[in-house]
């Protein structure tokens, strides 16, 4: 709202010393960045107040872990403070009539809205047991249903791929091939670096494989060619399942004080690196990756969600003072997804995203192989001592410090060797 505020008063021809840093995405990017720090660091710390008085703590499954007991009764919900830590800063700094932009809002309250609703509904089972007298044990079947989440995340997949690939405004600009670029109406000329390029612009359902020298791929190319009419019902079952997994992966790794609040920073400042490249022509052309016009814009959502994670961070690591519920982790997990699909990284998240990936991956084979080994031979066994991964870690005696500490380490890797990407090929 202040972009348009001071592009309005430009409009009329009024300035005020000062006011044309708002045309710049570098400052918008900063005072996101930190205006989203001030509303975790002040307002987070009034919200625990809040969520103490009214009683709303979390509800620990005794599962013999270590310092499980000193969790109990811990604020939670807090994913709150995180949605408007993004939401308030992108509202005021970015340009809202980018297509990019109005996605990611979208993404942030749809999802929100699903893990509030899942959060609310556990709490109400805990304070209905309360006052029937009961002892509450947490246990899963107490939020939304499992299916209505996965809904919800359809739903948003929908959303966000119908968009993405019918929406005019999202295209790619290529470099103009031809011999008479200035006879051609649809090229658009454009001078940096002393040297003239000419470029047009296209829509096609693509991505980025990493190191791949030709590093693109069409989606429509994985169905045959008479059936290629029909690659957006493809395109948008891809994102439904991109966003449901990471998601619910972020969803997973939320099991230890600050993993996937930290997690999910470091992933944010990778996210900003991409979306800020591609939508800069010239280091779209000096990289020589795929220039997405008004993708600049993004960044100034993305610096409120890194400010965000890291403002919460301060409640949140150990010993945690706030937790952020499903309302938070649900969210994050949807929003990395979205991202990385608008900046057409999307084969990358099983690097970047791998510490959600591995945390997924062990609850699904610690399942399967207890059900498989339980109707063969009538006794369900475990590969893990517990799932999630992290879970496991604590069982072996290693304290969640030490195991949040490392998985932030592996994810700093997986980040940087991601950003190596952008020229290794």
């Amino acid at each position: 709202m202040l972009y348009h505020f001071f592009d309005w008063l430009a409009e009329e021809g009024i300035r005020f010393p000062g006011s044309r840093v708002f045309d710049y995405i570098t400052f918008r990017t900063l005072v996101a960045i930190l205006l989203s720090l001030f509303i975790t660091l002040v307002y987070g710390k009034k919200l625990i107040a809040f969520l103490q008085k009214r009683q709303i703590g979390e509800s620990i499954r005794e599962e013999g872990l270590a310092g499980e007991a000193s969790k109990k009764g811990t604020p939670t919900m807090g994913g709150i403070i995180i949605i408007l830590a993004i939401l308030i800063p992108t509202l005021l700094l970015a340009d809202l009539t980018k297509v990019y932009v109005q996605l990611m809002l979208v993404s942030t309250v749809w999802l929100g809205i699903i893990g509030f609703i899942d959060d609310y509904l556990k709490l109400r089972s805990k304070r209905m047991a309360q006052q029937q007298g009961k002892e509450y044990k947490k246990s899963n079947a107490d939020g939304l249903a499992g299916w209505f989440k996965i809904l919800g995340q359809v739903g948003l997949g929908i959303t966000v791929g119908a968009t993405l690939y019918f929406n005019s405004e999202v295209v790619i600009w290529r470099e103009y091939t031809g011999k008479h670029p200035q006879a051609d109406s649809t090229v658009f000329a454009k001078t940096f670096n002393g040297k003239t390029h000419y470029y047009v612009s296209t829509k096609t359902p693509v991505t980025t494989i990493p190191f791949v020298k030709n590093h693109e791929f069409n989606y429509a190319k994985l169905l045959p060619a008479n059936w290629r009419e029909y690659t957006w019902l493809l395109y948008i079952a891809i994102v439904i399942f991109i966003i449901t997994a990471v998601s619910n992966g972020a969803n997973l790794t939320d099991g230890l004080d600050g993993l996937a609040t930290g997690t999910a920073a470091l992933i944010g400042v990778l996210l900003g690196i991409f979306a800020y490249a591609s939508g800069n022509l010239v280091f779209a052309d000096y990289l020589n990756i795929m220039y997405i016009p008004d993708l600049g814009e993004l960044s100034i959502y993305i610096a409120a969600l890194i400010g965000a994670c890291i403002g919460f961070l301060w409640y949140n690591s150990y010993p945690a003072q706030l937790f952020m519920g499903d309302t938070g982790s649900l969210t994050l997990g949807g929003i990395i997804a979205a991202l990385s699909i608008i900046v057409h990284k999307e084969l990358l998240i099983p690097i970047f995203c791998g510490v959600f990936l591995v945390e997924s991956l062990s609850v699904i084979i610690q399942v399967g192989y207890f059900k498989y080994t339980k109707k063969k031979f009538g006794e369900g066994k475990r590969i893990f001592l517990k799932a999630p991964i992290h879970h496991h870690y604590q069982v072996k005696g290693y304290h969640e410090v030490k195991i949040v500490n490392r998985f932030w380490i592996v994810t700093v890797l997986l980040v940087v060797f991601s950003i190596v990407t952008l020229k290794l090929r």
